[in-house]
């Protein structure tokens, strides 16, 4: 039995050794031909790597031939195989655009999209890729509203949305966070919740975003001059406004009350201040 097992593994080896010399030899000295066999050969049997080195070599001899069309598919199924995800994507989509008139134009598309979400990063980083599947996500969508896809690419679609609404919400956040610092970044987190509010209507941080929007434009009143506060009061006080009129029974609204009093208080004040600067001003004329 043990003979049986150890002529076996030589047997496989010798095969190993074999299919090896077979692919280099081809891979180094092969015709087009050959090489376009050998890199189907190696796709079908799942060698994603040597088939990609395969047909990066044959590419240029196959361009504008029929089989160009199987070799761009399998270039991008083997990188997307390989997790070469933001290149899987590219090739997919490249496909799909050279291609209008293949079978597999709609598998073509999802995938190119399905690339780019995985490529994507945490919501922190870079938002590139995520933004082309966004993109790739939405032109499969309105083209293929019947494909049995379409489920899938909805929820990829909706988890990519929300991926890039929490980077912007982190980044107004960060931005107010950092105000105690420099001052112009109470500016900037306003203007940050702004974009966040206008550009996704109907955002899952709305209500947290609205909140925290008017936070930042109360702590710019008390840090602000007295000929600032009335202007800056207003666009507070319009903050506070909007939250209360789309969450009126907001967990926020307890706190957001107490900054509307010291909102009104602060207003008051500058118009005091103002007021008594200006009479004084008028008595120095005369």
């Amino acid at each position: 039995m043990q003979k049986i097992k150890n002529l076996a593994y030589l047997l496989s080896f010798s095969l190993l050794l074999f299919s090896c010399g077979e692919y280099q030899k081809v891979l180094n000295k092969g015709t087009s031909e050959d090489q376009y066999k050998m890199a189907v050969k190696m796709y079908e049997g799942k060698d994603y790597g040597k088939a990609l080195r395969l047909f990066e070599k044959i590419t240029p001899s196959y361009r504008d031939k029929p089989q160009m069309e199987r070799i761009q598919f399998m270039v991008a199924q083997s990188n997307f195989n390989e997790k070469n995800y933001s290149i899987s994507g590219y090739y997919f989509d490249r496909f799909a655009k050279n291609y209008p008139k293949s079978s597999k134009k709609e598998e073509a598309s999802f995938l190119a999209a399905y690339s780019y979400k995985l490529a994507s990063p945490v919501f922190s980083l870079d938002p590139t890729d995520t933004n082309k599947a966004l993109e790739s996500f939405q032109s499969f969508i309105n083209e293929y509203p019947d494909s049995d896809k379409i489920k899938e690419a909805n929820q990829h679609y909706k988890e990519l949305r929300y991926k890039l609404q929490k980077k912007y919400f982190e980044i107004a956040k960060t931005y107010y966070r950092t105000a105690g610092y420099d001052l112009r970044n109470y500016k900037a987190a306003i203007q940050a919740f702004d974009n966040l509010l206008s550009d996704y209507l109907g955002s899952e941080f709305k209500e947290e975003a609205l909140y925290y929007r008017l936070k930042a434009a109360h702590d710019f009143v008390l840090k602000s001059t007295f000929r600032r506060k009335p202007e800056r009061v207003k666009d507070a006080i319009s903050a506070y406004e909007k939250l209360k009129r789309n969450y009126p029974e907001s967990i926020f609204m307890d706190d957001a009350e107490k900054m509307l009093v010291t909102l009104n208080a602060e207003n008051i004040a500058a118009e005091d201040l103002l007021a008594k600067q200006k009479e004084f001003q008028n008595s120095q004329k005369k």
